[in-house]
């Protein structure tokens, strides 16, 4: 886990009870999924173990989340406000957070099974293209593993196939397939980035810079 975090003397904990309020995100999604209190203890634990715990009001002792249900939240960074009297921690649920059943303690039960924005769920398969390099042996008979063992020659042909395919299909005015051979394309452009060692956050990076600077902003406008 790769994660700033802050030393718990650093934080202004509330002298009357000993708590904090900690808000948290999903570090894919951007939404917000819950809010909860911490003491020192349980933000030292936070950081110790890299899965978000809270101080319980109610039970009146430390609360890993998810200990009875599984759906943990694995933390990604930690950031604390201004005032250092609140923080927000980016993670990454395991399942739903509510115990509602719902993707955030924030939403109706009826929004269960809301879409994630496009974005985030980019972020989260570039995570799992990731983990499907650094641990084959999860999944042996995957086809993203079988890309990573052929070698980047071979993802970068891939890349190249997927994209005439898409070529072709726009050109013929194929709308119908067009969405289905430009996600193959987007996929296979994620696993050439993951085996050159380039997250797709750079490349985000360089659309916005080029937004930003006026004789590039053509190349991110239609």
């Amino acid at each position: 886990m790769s994660a700033a975090f802050s030393h718990p003397a650093t934080l202004r904990f509330d002298p009357a009870t000993g708590l904090l309020p900690a808000i948290v995100q999903d570090a894919d999604t951007g939404q917000v999924l819950m809010l909860g209190y911490m003491n020192e203890e349980a933000w030292a634990r936070t950081q110790q173990d890299g899965r978000v715990t809270f101080f319980s009001r109610s039970k009146n002792r430390l609360w890993v989340k998810g200990e009875s249900s599984g759906n943990f939240l694995t933390v990604v960074s930690l950031h604390v406000d201004c005032d250092a009297d609140t923080v927000l921690i980016r993670a990454i649920p395991a399942g739903p957070t509510c115990h509602r059943g719902t993707v955030s303690c924030f939403e109706q039960p009826e929004q269960t099974l809301a879409p994630a924005a496009p974005i985030g769920f980019l972020a989260g398969l570039e995570r799992l293209i990731v983990e499907r390099r650094e641990f084959p042996e999860r999944a042996p008979t995957s086809y993203t593993v079988s890309l990573f063992n052929k070698g980047i020659a071979k993802i970068a042909q891939k890349v190249g196939e997927e994209a005439v395919e898409t070529v072709i299909d726009a050109v013929g005015g194929s709308r119908e397939t067009l969405p289905g051979e430009v996600a193959d394309l987007l996929y296979h452009l994620l696993v050439l980035l993951v085996a050159s060692g380039v997250p797709m956050a750079e490349v985000i990076s360089v659309l916005q810079e080029r937004h930003r600077l006026p004789n590039t902003r053509h190349l991110t406008e239609g």
